[in-house]
C-alpha cells in the first residue's frame, strides 16, 4: 500500500516548480490558476523571490500546495493514471492537509488556494508580532514536551502544536512561556530547544481568531467526498465524512499536528511506500517514525519519470 504525503510551511523556496513549469505544460496550468485565483503572480514570486516577501505566511502556504499539486499533477499526466490507481492515502502536515484535499478531489485547485491565502493571512493577523512563538524541541518525545510545555505556561499558552516524529516535537504559545520552556529543556531531559523563525504561534489557542476566520469561510465552501480518505492532522485517522472535514480543518488551526500518529495508523492500515511531493523535510520523519517504510520525494520530472518506471 501506498501514501502520498504533502508538506507543510517551511518548505518553501525561491526557484521551486520552475524547472518542472519549464519542461511541462501541465504545472504552468497549475501556477497559472493559482495566479488567476489570488489576483497575484504568486509563481513569479516562487520563482525570483524575494525570499523574505515568499516567506510571509500568506504567500508562502498557497506556494507549498501549488508546489506539491503542480508535481502532483505532472505525474498523473505522465503516467496516465489517476489517484485511487496510484495511492491508497494521503496526508499533509498542517497547510498540507489542504493540499492533500485537492489531491483527492475533496477541494478543486482555486478553492484551495482561496482558502491557504485567508488561512496565512487569518494566522498572521490572529496574534501582534512578538507576542508569540514557537520552539522546536530535538531529542524530546510527547510526553517529555508535554510536560515541558505544562511547566513553562504559568498562567499563559504553551502548548505542544506538532508531534512530528519521535525526536522533534514543536511547541507554541506566548513568547515568554516558549523562553522560559528553551531554558528549561534540560531538566526535562530533553537535548535542546530552538527558536523557530516564525511570524505566529501557529496550533495553539492564540490562532482562535483565525478558527473563526476560517470556520466562516468553510461553512460557504463545496467540499467533495475524497476519492482515497484523508488522514487528518487532529484525530490522525482516516477521514471520508464531508462534515467532519470541514469540522477539523477548523479544529486544525488551534490544533496539535498529530504527524508522529498519523504516519504510524498508516503504516498499521498496511501502507509501506509515502511519496512527498515537492519537499523532502516530511520523508525525513516518516523514516525517524518507522525506518522499516520506503520513502520517495519527488520534486523534478527526473523524479517523477524515475517514480512511474515501478508504480
Amino acid at each position: 500500500m501506498r501514501a502520498f504525503i504533502f508538506p507543510g510551511q517551511g518548505s518553501q523556496a525561491v526557484g521551486m516548480g520552475k524547472e518542472l513549469a519549464e519542461a511541462s505544460n501541465t504545472a504552468r496550468e497549475v501556477f497559472e490558476e493559482v495566479d488567476h485565483a489570488l489576483e497575484q503572480s504568486l509563481f513569479k514570486l516562487m520563482c525570483e523571490g524575494p525570499e523574505d516577501e515568499l516567506t510571509l505566511t500568506e504567500n508562502a502556504q498557497p506556494a507549498i500546495m501549488a508546489n506539491a499539486i503542480a508535481t502532483l499533477r505532472v505525474m498523473e499526466k505522465e503516467g496516465g493514471k489517476s489517484l485511487p490507481d496510484l495511492c491508497d492515502f494521503v496526508a499533509g502536515h498542517s497547510l498540507g492537509e489542504y493540499t492533500a484535499l485537492c489531491a483527492a478531489g475533496a477541494l478543486n485547485l482555486t478553492t484551495t488556494a482561496e482558502l491557504l491565502k485567508l488561512r496565512g493571512q487569518s494566522m498572521q493577523k490572529a496574534v501582534p508580532v512578538g507576542e508569540g512563538g514557537m520552539a522546536a524541541l530535538l531529542g524530546a518525545d510527547i510526553k517529555k514536551a508535554s510536560g515541558l510545555a505544562k511547566a513553562s505556561a504559568q498562567g499563559e499558552v504553551c502548548t505542544v502544536a506538532n508531534d512530528n516524529d519521535p525526536t522533534q516535537v514543536v511547541i507554541s504559545g506566548h513568547v515568554g512561556a516558549i523562553e522560559r520552556a528553551i531554558a528549561a529543556v534540560k531538566d526535562h531531559g530533553i537535548k535542546r530547544g530552538i527558536s523557530l523563525p516564525v511570524s505566529a504561534p501557529f496550533h495553539c489557542s492564540l490562532m482562535q481568531p483565525a478558527a473563526e476566520a476560517m470556520e466562516a469561510a468553510l461553512a460557504e465552501t463545496t467540499i467533495m467526498p475524497p476519492v482515497v480518505p484523508v488522514f487528518a492532522n487532529v484525530t490522525a485517522t482516516a477521514e471520508n465524512d464531508v462534515d467532519h472535514i470541514r469540522e477539523l480543518l477548523v479544529d486544525q488551526v488551534t490544533g496539535t499536528v498529530r504527524w508522529r500518529e498519523s504516519v504510524g495508523n498508516m503504516s498499521e492500515a498496511g501502507v509501506e511506500q509515502f511519496v512527498e511531493f515537492g519537499g523532502k523535510v516530511l520523508s525525513g520523519m516518516v523514516k525517524r517514525i518507522n525506518r522499516d517504510v520506503e520513502t520517495v520525494s519527488l520534486i523534478s520530472m527526473d523524479d517523477i519519470e524515475n517514480f512511474l518506471k515501478d508504480a
